[in-house]
């Protein structure tokens, strides 16, 4: 019990790096590591499960890297992340993983100038010239021309990213390789990247807390973030040449797209008018066969009963924390999902 006691203590902490945690824990407590991106709404979802279910989840936000890796070494009974595995990561997890969607977001642009409280606008370009270090004022004739009557001050862009490994970043930067052919011949798409400029900070947490106390930042977080930290926050046109601000409308526009049978997709610079074009699914992350490690098949249960609460009841939880619901078809491809997840080869839903 004094384990279980230090896991409960070390997820109030959020300091999932110094602790080592173990699957094996009795039944009723299921631990989970990954994503900042949705920690705002799985601690919502998490916190009304327990209370109706005895059920506690410790979940770490550690960012979508940090999630796999956990997973990876089976100490979490699922992984969250913004960015489906890729080839690599798939063939360390040693077995197949399937990929659950809980929710789509939107990350959003987001800047600290003194005295500026109206939104600005933003297109690609601007963006990642910015992070390419190309555009360094906030005065630039490209930023002024998309913000007449704007007084942009004289001041240095102090670009931050993630220093960890992140799905928030692969969304970003899987915006910017398509928006930006120069972007994506020199940096591209991935968890982390070998970023031309700027500043690091840890989890969306550190990004917006950079962001609000430097002059000049200008970052990227997901929307809960920057509303609840009252963070400014800008448009972005999309590739129907519209100004869109991120919001759940925008973002479920982008989301309505027919998912895979793996569920696997990008929703990035989306062709819907109506979209905000710098959106993505996050998926919750388990190992298809889930007799691993000496594992009980109440365990197993367990977290496929949470999952399914995740994409069912608690999907009311996503609109009040500004997340875009599954879809009527996204949720039937969920379903089908963790209905194909085994216990010693038999169906555990």
């Amino acid at each position: 019990m004094k384990v279980i006691k230090s896991l409960k203590i070390a997820a109030v902490a959020l300091a999932a790096s110094a602790v080592t945690l173990s699957a094996s824990a009795q039944d009723n407590t299921l631990l989970g590591a990954g994503s900042t991106f949705v920690y705002p709404l799985f601690s919502k979802i998490f916190a009304e499960y327990g209370a109706k279910t005895k059920v506690q989840v410790n979940y770490q936000s550690i960012g979508s890297g940090g999630g796999i890796l956990q997973l990876t070494n089976k100490t979490v009974d699922f992984g969250d992340s913004d960015a489906p595995l890729n080839d690599e990561q798939a063939k360390k997890m040693g077995a197949p993983v399937l990929h659950i969607p809980m929710t789509s977001g939107a990350t959003v642009i987001t800047y600290n100038i003194p005295g500026i409280t109206k939104p600005l606008n933003f297109n690609g370009k601007i963006i990642a010239d910015i992070y390419l270090g190309k555009i360094t004022n906030w005065n630039n004739a490209e930023i002024k021309s998309l913000n007449r009557g704007v007084n942009l001050p004289d001041l240095p862009i102090v670009v931050i990213h993630r220093s960890d490994g992140s799905g928030t970043t692969f969304i970003f930067t899987d915006y910017l390789s398509k928006v930006s052919p120069e972007w994506a011949s020199k940096v591209g798409k991935a968890t982390a990247v070998n970023w031309p400029a700027g500043l690091g900070g840890k989890g969306s947490e550190g990004v917006a807390g950079l962001v609000k106390q430097t002059p000049g930042g200008f970052g990227y977080v997901e929307l809960a973030y920057a509303v609840q930290n009252k963070m400014a926050y800008g448009n972005v046109q999309n590739k129907k040449g519209k100004l869109i601000t991120p919001t759940i409308s925008s973002t479920s526009a982008a989301s309505n797209v027919e998912l895979p049978a793996d569920s696997k997709v990008s929703l990035t610079d989306t062709d819907n008018p109506q979209g905000y074009p710098i959106s993505g699914f996050t998926w919750a992350l388990i190992y298809k066969e889930q007799k691993y490690n000496g594992r009980s098949a109440g365990k197993a249960k367990e977290v496929l009963k949470l999952l399914w609460y995740n994409v069912h009841e608690g999907q009311k939880n996503c609109a009040p924390l500004n997340y875009a619901p599954l879809s009527k078809s996204a949720l039937k491809v969920a379903e089908n999902i963790l209905k194909s997840a085994t216990y010693d080869g038999k169906p555990i839903l």
